[in-house]
């Protein structure tokens, strides 16, 4: 019984770490594109 259920609290775990991951790149690439607009148009 305890072998079922540590493979669904495993697969659940890794999925939630697979959404935070894919949060953090969409964030960074967000941070990433601001900044780089930012600089461009304070050099032009």
């Amino acid at each position: 019984m305890k072998f079922p259920l540590l493979v669904i609290a495993v697969t659940l775990a890794l999925a939630g770490c697979a959404n935070t991951w894919e949060g953090v790149k969409e964030d960074s690439s967000k941070a990433y594109n601001s900044t780089k607009e930012t600089i461009h148009e304070a050099t032009e």
